[in-house]
């Protein structure tokens, strides 16, 4: 008897995630905007929920079946903006008071600065990168 190799190939269909991220990023800045340019309140808790579950878990889903689906670039944009939206919730929480006064007191505005600069980084190459992908993706890495 001959030794056969075979090779085998094993698929999973995965729905495009990119729909389900894009609405979780949209949802949040809306939200999120509207408090800003003052159509309801200042952040208040409500917004938190919103940011957890549209900004990061919603996000962090798509970004995982990217993976799934070997897309490195939503995969990674996804990924990096669902933490951001966990991280926001977290610095809305220390501003509220929600971790203890010591903690509240050490919020460093400075910090949170550094960090959105970092992500202003990250989003320039992200929007020069998405020339590479497709005109669509451009258009909504523009308009963010």
């Amino acid at each position: 008897m001959e030794n056969e190799v075979r090779k085998v190939e094993m698929s999973e269909n995965v729905a495009e995630p990119t729909g389900l991220g894009l609405l979780g990023l949209a949802v949040v800045c809306f939200v999120v905007s509207t408090s800003r340019v003052g159509w309801s309140g200042p952040t208040t808790s409500v917004i938190i929920p919103w940011a957890v579950l549209l900004g990061s878990l919603a996000q962090l889903i798509a970004s995982y079946f990217d993976f799934k689906k070997n897309n490195p670039f939503g995969s990674v944009v996804f990924g990096a903006y669902g933490l951001f939206w966990s991280a926001m919730a977290g610095v809305w929480l220390i501003q509220m008071g929600a971790f203890g006064p010591e903690i509240q007191k050490g919020f460093d505005v400075t910090q949170l600065a550094f960090a959105f600069v970092g992500f202003l980084i990250f989003s320039i190459f992200g929007t020069i990168v998405s020339l590479k992908t497709n005109k669509v993706v451009l258009a909504i890495m523009v308009l963010i």
